[in-house]
């Protein structure tokens, strides 16, 4: 599903009751609701939302239990940190508890140990098989005006992945390494919410939606929940090219 906004509030206000939603379904039939956040500047904004009067009150957020679907390969309390911006947010001012929080643990400072780490963190969690994908309720995702989702960036190794839970990838345009959960996992979710906004946005978001298949040099277009629910949140000015 596509849903167009005016403008980025408006977006982020259908995301946040779309999240309360989803969540209260979770908790309601399985008792909690595991959620894989993303970061950027549009995730900041749900999460201040979210944490405010109108939504912090109406879900138990103790029955919440907050992954991340990918990041930086850096300390948990730089600036460039998921999870930093994700505690500044959302954890802190909603006072969620560290044992509700599986972040990446960067510190140390190895990726290969780093994403063992967090492997292991979702195959307990989950309760999994070595056969078996995790299956998160939700997962937020957004897009680079490169076409990239998560750590999940044109032309690079972790595009091919068929197996694993997560990755490090090699991101040779950004001369970086990032951790990332993989395709097969992001389409094993109930539900997958993609949040655009931006004009920068506008032509990736046409090839993406309406281009040929080109997952390789747009990530994004993999992205295909094989029993789940897909939602792309878009505002106007990412819009603006896409045929209506």
């Amino acid at each position: 599903m596509i849903k167009i906004f005016p403008d980025v509030e408006k977006l982020n206000e259908y995301a946040a009751g779309k999240f309360v939603e989803i969540a209260a379904a979770a908790i309601k039939e399985r008792g909690k609701f595991s959620v894989a956040l993303s970061g950027g500047s549009t995730p900041k904004a749900l999460h201040k939302l979210l944490a405010g009067d109108n939504f912090k009150r109406v879900i138990d957020w103790q029955d919440i239990f907050f992954f991340f679907g990918d990041e930086r390969n850096v300390a948990p309390d730089d600036a460039e940190s998921n999870f930093r911006m994700a505690k500044e947010t959302l954890f802190d001012p909603l006072n969620i508890r560290e044992d509700k929080i599986f972040r990446w643990q960067t510190e140390l400072m190895d990726a290969k140990v780093i994403v063992e780490n967090y492997r292991l963190k979702l195959r307990n969690f989950f309760e999994l098989t070595e056969e078996t994908l995790p299956r998160f309720d939700l997962i937020l995702l957004g897009m680079g005006d490169d076409g990239h989702t998560a750590s999940l960036f044109p032309n690079t190794e972790a595009l091919r992945e068929t197996e694993k839970i997560a990755v490090s990838n090699r991101v040779e345009q950004l001369d970086t390494t990032r951790l990332t959960l993989t395709f097969p996992v992001i389409n094993n979710a109930r539900n997958v919410i993609f949040l655009v906004k931006g004009a920068d946005k506008a032509g990736t978001l046409k090839n993406v939606l309406e281009g040929d298949f080109q997952p390789g040099k747009f990530p994004s277009q993999t992205v295909k929940p094989t029993n789940g629910e897909l939602f792309w949140l878009v505002d106007e000015p990412a819009a603006q090219l896409l045929t209506r």
